[in-house]
């Protein structure tokens, strides 16, 4: 059986939560990765298979809010946000948790007011060793509320063995997320390293490795995105590639896999495991769940997509950057950025800035009026079930003589 988490009932939802119960009621093996119809009539919604949160993110807060009952009388802090999302930040400042860093790794509280006695959490997507050691010297323990993602940490040690084996890690990230961050300071304590952002940054290493460029188009390329003391003339010849693993598993796939054509193309088939490590261990289920869910979601069609998540959780992107391809995207934070059936407001990719648009959802055609019946709609890893009941909810209001949520939910219960 798999774990499951003791959550705060107002991460829970009457439409969503009950969906996805039915689904791995009748899916344990979760090989259907069809999505779920919920039919209100004059609109229907088309539900990803795997979405919202994933393992890591429901032991984080689980231990979050585990740490609030156990210590009523003592000061608690988070390094930073604890998962991407202001729904769930915002409810733990509530309580009385305070933010020692932004997501950027920016104080917004000194390390010095810290006391032996505080609890500090630790969140998800991990810390840095310099960090680690920054409160240990004030006397902090960061054993108690660790809430570091278990395939994060996955990363991590198979990121030291292949160092201690003398391989150089090659990071698959965005080189200041909270994560990749981590990831590099852990991998770093063993080993070179480099972080490549997507596939064409990928090209570009490939590019000195195979001797097509020389170590100073490296260091054009890749300032700031390599270990103290990196030399690519020696450091390139064995490597090994890990990810940040809110990114496109199929992107990693892809990079390591040109990595591993130029290894052998500059060396031999014979002399493989010597200049490359496998890693595909590394990749993060959840993830790579979520994603494959949303390419079935976009197969089965629809008329506009909806994903509802933080703005800045990285995996919420990649699903909207999966959406956007095939059909109209909406990325929204929550229900409130459906300002009403005219106007959405929501997250650009491109710009990274928030926008308006106008009729989003009714859509004039040649032949008149057209209401589009089947939206598309997940959520990232991050994003309570309740927030995408919400945004569902709104849109139905929207359209007339719709089906009852309890006739809609009969065949889950």
């Amino acid at each position: 059986m798999p774990r499951t988490f003791k959550l705060p009932y107002f991460y829970h939802s009457p439409i969503i939560s009950v969906v996805k119960q039915a689904r791995r009621d009748t899916d344990v093996r979760k090989r259907d990765l069809a999505p779920t119809l919920l039919d209100f009539g004059p609109v229907r919604f088309k539900i990803a298979r795997h979405f919202g949160f994933c393992y890591g993110v429901e032991n984080a807060i689980e231990i979050a809010y585990q740490a609030l009952a156990e210590n009523p009388d003592k000061r608690i802090f988070l390094l930073s946000e604890i998962i991407h999302n202001p729904h769930v930040n915002e409810n733990l400042r509530q309580r009385g948790v305070q933010f020692l860093m932004d997501t950027a790794g920016i104080p917004l509280l000194p390390l010095d007011i810290l006391m032996p006695d505080d609890v500090v959490i630790v969140p998800a997507f991990g810390t840095t060793l310099e960090v680690e050691q920054a409160l240990k010297a004030r006397g902090v323990t960061l054993t108690a509320y660790n809430t570091t993602c278990p395939f994060v940490e996955k990363v991590w040690r198979r990121s030291e063995e292949i160092g201690k084996q003398d391989y150089t890690v090659v990071i698959h990230g965005k080189r200041y997320h909270e994560e990749t961050r981590a990831t590099f300071s852990h991998a770093q304590a063993s080993a070179p390293v480099v972080v490549v952002r997507d596939l064409g940054e990928a090209r570009d290493l490939a590019k000195v490795i195979s001797g097509e460029a020389d170590s100073a188009f490296f260091f054009k390329k890749f300032a700031d995105r390599f270990s103290p003391g990196f030399d690519p003339t020696v450091h390139l010849e064995r490597i090994g590639v890990v990810n940040q693993t809110t990114m496109l598993a199929t992107e990693t796939e892809a990079i390591a896999n040109l990595l591993q054509d130029t290894i052998r193309a500059t060396y031999s088939e014979t002399d493989m495991s010597s200049h490359f490590a496998d890693t595909r261990d590394t990749l993060c289920y959840a993830t790579k769940e979520n994603q494959d869910a949303t390419l079935a979601l976009i197969a089965d069609g629809g008329d506009i997509a909806v994903v509802v998540g933080g703005y800045n959780s990285s995996n919420t992107s990649h699903l909207v950057e999966l959406c956007q391809q095939h059909l109209p995207t909406y990325f929204i934070r929550d229900a409130d950025e459906l300002l009403s059936p005219k106007r959405i407001r929501h997250l650009e990719l491109e710009t990274k800035q928030v926008q308006t648009t106008e009729d989003w959802l009714f859509q004039t055609t040649e032949t008149g009026q057209k209401t589009p019946t089947d939206i598309v709609l997940t959520a990232g890893a991050s994003c309570p079930d309740v927030l995408l009941d919400e945004v569902l909810q709104k849109i139905v209001k929207w359209f007339p003589d719709t089906h009852s949520v309890d006739k809609v939910l009969e065949p889950f219960l």
